[in-house]
């Protein structure tokens, strides 16, 4: 299991405080759900291209997101960036 830590400044956590009842709840809730909906894509992706390359698609959600990351399916967005601006680099 992975750990994300941040710090906010007193006015950051304020402001946070006005928008909702528990900065903690929203800030899980926030991470959450944009998680969930990458899972969500990379299924997808690892669906379509396991159908259109007859590969047997792996059992299970975790199983599933492995599986996209080492058919290369997806890439992290580390790795993207890093590739396209391999790409943007005169030579």
């Amino acid at each position: 299991m992975a750990t994300i830590t941040i710090e906010l400044t007193e006015t950051q956590y304020k402001c946070l405080e006005y928008a909702a009842v528990s900065p903690q709840d929203w800030s899980e809730n926030a991470l959450y759900n944009r998680a969930r909906r990458s899972k969500d894509d990379i299924i997808a992706l690892l669906v379509e291209h396991c159908n259109e390359n007859n590969i047997q698609i792996a059992t299970g959600e975790d199983a599933q997101i492995t599986q996209a990351f080492d058919l290369e399916v997806v890439k992290t967005a580390a790795a993207r960036n890093a590739e396209a601006a391999e790409e943007s680099t005169p030579e």
